[in-house]
């Protein structure tokens, strides 16, 4: 099944859309989960201070975890300005992740899908993703998969049609950087769909170097939430993105070694 997605140029200015789909352009660097909040006006503050374009949202199909209400946050997000994505990552099995793309279809018309396969460990389970990414791009939808630094994994899911890929740098909220600096490089050099990096970036130096690779965007959540000053550290993030875009634009190479 073919793509409708036309994806951009690697080489792009800092502010020049880095994903197109449809009418629909991403132009932030740092996309903000929002998961953990529990203050919506936090919420509307932190997207602001990180520049973000996107808003994500999910359901918990197993009622593992509370989050905030839509309801809640449409009273004070101008909600129709943001590109809305759907996540799975409160999912921990492929069938909770495709029931959980279906509710946000059905019940919110979105189509255009964080999708995460995560084991009971929090991991992306490659496997289980290309599984239900082949399954999800079947019914038509836009996926941004969640998986290891793994080529041939990548390979798989930009031959399913996959929009972009979300990366893995170290076990989500550990804040440990980029682990494997050299295998994420070769999913970016080597596949022609965007590659965001996310998990435990848990400083503007993870997210510099990460844009330095050559990285599209990055995602970031848990080292906003844990930021004694959550908005300082957004803008923080949102300038560190840039910063490394260009460095990766005037042709430096990023740091190969690996976080400790």
């Amino acid at each position: 099944m073919g793509t409708t997605v036309d994806n951009v140029e690697r080489m792009t200015g800092p502010d020049d859309p880095w994903l197109t789909i449809g009418n629909r352009e991403f132009r932030s660097r740092v996309l903000v989960g929002i998961e953990q909040y529990e203050s919506v006006p936090l919420v509307r503050d932190v997207l602001a201070a990180a520049g973000a374009d996107v808003f994500i949202t999910t359901v918990d199909p197993d009622n593992r975890r509370s989050s905030l209400l839509l309801m809640d946050l449409e009273n004070e997000l101008p909600l129709d300005r943001f590109i809305w994505i759907g996540t799975t990552s409160f999912a921990r099995s492929r069938e909770s992740a495709i029931r959980s793309a279906h509710i946000l279809r059905d019940s919110l018309g979105i189509d255009i899908l964080k999708l995460d396969v995560r084991g009971e460990d929090n991991m992306p389970d490659n496997d289980l993703t290309v599984e239900a990414a082949r399954e999800l791009r079947a019914e038509g939808m836009e996926l941004i998969p969640f998986i290891l630094p793994d080529l041939d994994t990548a390979r798989e899911l930009e031959t399913a049609g996959c929009a972009a890929l979300r990366v893995m740098a170290s076990p989500v909220a550990s804040g440990r950087g980029i682990l494997h600096p050299e295998a994420i490089r070769a999913v970016i050099e080597q596949t022609r769909i965007p590659v965001v990096v996310e998990g435990g970036l848990g400083t503007a130096g993870h997210v510099a170097q990460a844009m330095e690779l050559g990285a599209s965007a990055t995602l970031v959540n848990t080292a906003l939430v844990r930021a004694q000053a959550p908005l300082k550290m957004a803008d923080a993030m949102r300038q560190a993105a840039i910063a490394g875009r260009l460095a990766f634009e005037s042709g430096q190479r990023g740091e190969t070694v690996a976080a400790v």
